[in-house]
This record gives C-alpha cells, sequence and structure tokens, in this order.
C-alpha cells in the first residue's frame, strides 16, 4: 500500500507534472531575483535557494505538488541581518531556521493548523491574493502601452487557450502565454522590461559552501532572533499552504513531515549559499492550476530552474515581464475566494469580522504571522463569547423539605464564570442548597473559584449545600483547586489568618 502511494506521488501525473514544472520554473525565477534585491542580496542567492529547496522538499516534504522557494515574506525579516551583518551570517540563520523547524516537526506542531478556523484560512488567502496582485503593480506602473498591450494579450491566451479543442487541455495556457509573448517581443524588437533586466544571472552551479563565521556564542546571539521569526513565519504561510492546496486538490497532507522537510530544505539552501524560503501559494496555486499535482513537479520545477538560469540564461533575459505579470494575475484572481464577498451577507457577524480583519491585517502590515495570528484570536474570543451564551441556570423549590434545587447546564469557565455565580440568590431563606451539575463541566481555575465562591456564600447564609452529578473532569478540577471542602483555605479567605 505503500509502495503503491509513493508510486502515485512520483508518477502518477507524469505529463502534467513536467509541463506545470516548465510553468513554475519561469515564474520562479523573476521571484527569486526580486527577493533577493528586497533582502540585499545578489540574485543568485535567492536562485539557488529556490533551486535546493524545491527539490529537497519534494523528497521530504509532506505535500505532494506544492511549491516551497525563497519568498517575500521571508526576505523581508532578513533585511536587518543582512545590513548588519551580511550574507555569512544569513546563511547560519537559515541553518538554524531549518534546525528548529525539524524540532517542530517532532514536537507535532502541525496539529495547531487545527485551531486556524475556516474563516482565518479564507482571510489568509484573499490577503495573498491582494499582496500578490500589488506586487506586479510597480511592473505595470510608468510603463509604455506596449505592456499593457502584453499583459492583456497574456491574460487572453491564459483563459481562452483552454477552449480549444485538444490542445486547450493538453498545453498549460500559462506556458503558452510566457512562449508567445516572449516571441513577439524578440521579433518585433520591443523597448520593454525582460527578466534580464531584473538583475545578474549566475553562471555557474551552486557548490557547498560551509558559512565562514565563528561558531561561537556571540554568533547564536546575533542569529537566534532572525531563525526563530523566520522559522515560525516559513512554517505559519507553508502549513496554511499546504491546506489550501489540500482543498484544491481534494487531498490530505502530512503537516508535521511538511515542517521537518522545510527544516530540511533550508539546512541545505544554507549550505549551497542561498537564503530561507517556505512554500509559496502563488506558485502552489500555478503549479495545480497547469495540471501539476505529484512530486515529480516540485523536483523538475527546481532542476529546470537551475538548468535554466545557467544553461539558457541568453534565453531566459529574452521573456518580458509582462509575460510574467499576466500569469501572477491569473494566479492573484484564482487565488482569491469571491465568494467569501458572497458570504459576507449570509455568514455570522463573528465569522466575517474574523475574515475582513485578517485580510486587513496582512495587507497593511505584509506581516502573514501577524494577520493569522490576530484572526486566530479573534476567532477564539468569538466562539468564548458564543459558548458562555449556552451555559444557563435552572432552578426549582422543594418547599416541604426548604430545599431550593439548581441546576446548572453548559459550559462554566472564565467567560462564563460570572453569568454562572450572578444566577444563584444568596439571600433565599432555605435550609438546603442543591446544585446539580450533571449537565454541566467545569474548564478552568476561573469556574472552580466561581463555584467555591457559590458554596462558600450559601453557607454564610447558613444554608447546607450538597453538590451532585459532577462528571470525573469537572470532579478532578475541582477537587485539585477547589478551597469549599478545605476548612483552612476557607478560614484565610473569611480573614481568619
Amino acid at each position: 500500500m505503500l509502495l503503491l502511494s509513493k508510486k502515485q506521488d512520483w508518477l502518477g501525473n507524469i505529463r502534467g507534472d513536467i509541463l506545470s514544472s516548465l510553468v513554475v520554473a519561469l515564474a520562479l525565477i523573476p521571484e527569486a531575483i526580486a527577493f533577493s534585491i528586497i533582502a540585499g542580496l545578489d540574485p543568485k542567492v535567492g536562485l539557488y535557494a529556490s533551486f535546493a529547496i524545491a527539490v529537497v522538499t519534494a523528497l521530504t516534504g509532506g505535500r505532494p505538488g506544492m511549491i516551497s522557494a525563497a519568498t517575500g515574506a521571508m526576505a523581508l525579516l532578513m533585511v536587518t541581518l543582512v545590513k548588519e551583518h551580511g550574507l555569512q551570517y544569513l546563511l547560519v540563520a537559515t541553518m538554524l531556521t531549518g534546525v528548529l523547524q525539524i524540532f517542530s516537526g517532532y514536537l507535532k506542531v502541525g496539529r495547531l493548523m487545527s485551531f486556524v478556523s475556516r474563516s482565518v484560512v479564507t482571510g489568509f488567502v484573499n490577503a495573498l491574493a491582494i499582496l500578490i496582485f500589488m506586487a506586479q503593480l510597480p511592473e505595470l506602473t510608468h510603463v509604455s502601452w506596449h505592456v499593457y498591450a502584453m499583459t492583456a494579450g497574456g491574460l487572453g491566451i491564459i483563459y481562452l487557450f483552454p477552449y480549444l479543442p485538444f490542445i486547450g487541455k493538453t498545453i498549460p495556457s500559462p506556458l503558452v502565454c510566457i512562449i508567445v509573448l516572449t516571441g513577439l517581443s524578440m521579433y518585433l524588437h520591443l523597448d520593454i522590461r525582460t527578466v534580464g533586466d531584473m538583475g545578474q544571472l549566475p553562471d555557474t552551479l551552486p557548490v557547498f559552501l560551509w558559512p565562514q563565521v565563528p561558531l561561537n556564542l556571540e554568533t547564536l546571539q546575533i542569529v537566534l532572533p532572525y531563525a526563530i521569526s523566520l522559522a515560525v513565519v516559513g512554517l505559519l504561510e507553508s502549513l496554511m499552504t499546504a491546506t489550501i492546496i489540500d482543498d484544491l486538490t481534494d487531498t490530505k497532507s502530512d503537516k508535521n513531515r511538511e515542517c521537518k522537510g522545510q527544516g530540511l530544505a533550508n539546512i541545505c539552501s544554507g549550505l549551497l549559499g542561498g537564503m530561507a524560503g517556505c512554500a509559496m501559494i502563488g506558485q502552489s496555486v500555478i503549479n495545480i492550476k497547469s495540471g501539476g499535482r505529484g512530486r515529480l513537479s516540485t523536483l523538475l520545477a527546481g532542476i529546470f530552474l537551475l538548468l535554466m538560469v545557467v544553461f539558457l540564461d541568453e534565453w531566459i533575459k529574452q521573456i518580458p515581464m509582462a509575460a510574467l505579470v499576466a500569469v501572477m494575475i491569473m494566479v492573484s484572481i484564482g487565488t482569491f475566494s469571491w465568494g467569501s464577498i458572497r458570504d459576507l451577507k449570509q455568514h455570522p457577524l463573528s465569522t466575517s469580522t474574523v475574515m475582513i480583519s485578517t485580510v486587513v491585517v496582512v495587507v497593511w502590515s505584509h506581516n502573514l504571522a501577524l494577520g493569522v495570528l490576530v484572526g486566530v484570536l479573534l476567532a477564539a474570543l468569538f466562539f468564548a463569547n458564543k459558548l458562555s451564551h449556552f451555559m444557563f441556570v435552572e432552578s426549582e423549590l422543594d418547599a416541604e423539605n426548604a430545599t431550593r434545587i439548581y441546576h446548572v447546564i453548559g459550559q462554566v469557565f472564565f467567560n462564563s464564570a460570572d453569568k454562572f455565580t450572578a444566577a444563584f440568590d444568596f439571600k433565599e431563606a432555605v435550609e438546603t442548597v442543591v446544585i446539580d451539575l450533571k449537565r454541566a463541566h467545569f474548564w478552568d481555575i476561573s469556574s472552580v473559584s466561581a463555584l467555591d465562591k457559590v458554596v462558600i456564600k450559601f453557607r454564610r447564609e447558613g444554608a447546607e449545600v450538597e453538590l451532585i452529578g459532577l462528571n470525573e473532569a469537572s470532579s478532578t478540577i475541582i477537587d485539585r483547586f477547589g478551597v469549599h471542602d478545605k476548612p483552612e483555605e476557607i478560614e484565610k479567605i473569611m480573614g481568619g489568618h
């Protein structure tokens, strides 16, 4: 069964994987160069990183078909380190990032994705779609009309080519777009920006490169804060992207294996003179939309990338940026969840608020981790508030025995503790109070404290209190932290000491 699964991952979609990997490789080149420039590095650092990370994650990652490489989110985090300490320290930070990510995999950090609600994922996707589109705007401002015409023509090819009989379904339309526009630009000798204008492409294969820095505590103090930030953002973006690709392909992925794979990839990237990277939602969507599904697509994307920039650099330099802008606009449009706009009217206000807040924070700060953190916290607060509304207390009076019976129903925790306490009438003249907890659950110290308060107040008023129906979990936490049956603790609370 395992052998069949591995065979399917590698050889289940050969033609689709090969063709999609060509599109991805071509689209990776200008992005890798651009991210290198953002970080203040030579273009080859980003290109070598994209090669190493794509190849290693293809072999070790937990999500087949997902593209990992140098990314803008990671590049932004390393700007200060590069400026103050240089490339060698970045290589150490990249390797340390990998080590931290491998540890995260063994600590099962992938499970934390279960705490990320669907509204946060939707907000993350929409924010990335907006950022991808915004990243194309510099290529579309202060340019000649030729650029607009080429971009529009590229979008036309991308969206109309698939309707051609047979061939439209055989060759990915983004690849056709790049080839046609490159040929047209060269034939017409158009004076427009090309990949060659982005920066010098490397002319040699990467070599093993151990960082030339002293391996001591001082170096660790310099790189550790950056490595932690890179590891967190890298894993967050990778796990979120894996979740999105799971949805697009209707398949499951191993999130903890993905953490380890990303770690190994970053260690290899650092040893080959590359920067840290992670999964790329834009390139992953290009891969899926172009027909890529298996590990072969990721492996070949990295290999083709390296072969192209080293051996076909004269041809690659001729690719007009307008062609790649058209591909990325297609990615932006395809990534954005248009249904989420329609759902704003149908979904609860809390769900829509979480989604919009995630979008706003990510787009405003360009910090994916911050946006997702805000979304998760808001979702948790809304959930806690909603859950507290389902806690209520009913009561009945047994006049013959001068007994008031309270039935507590629902979840008692920090947000419903005050509501729980307020539900009892402490001034009622009864001899016995029975608190029925069969349909209640106590979750935290706040809820236990609220129960203590209720019991002690009734006893102060001279009533005998009896608790019945406690489930085992609630009984355990009350026995451990409750004080209403511990005379010495009650004495302290009532001012006896």
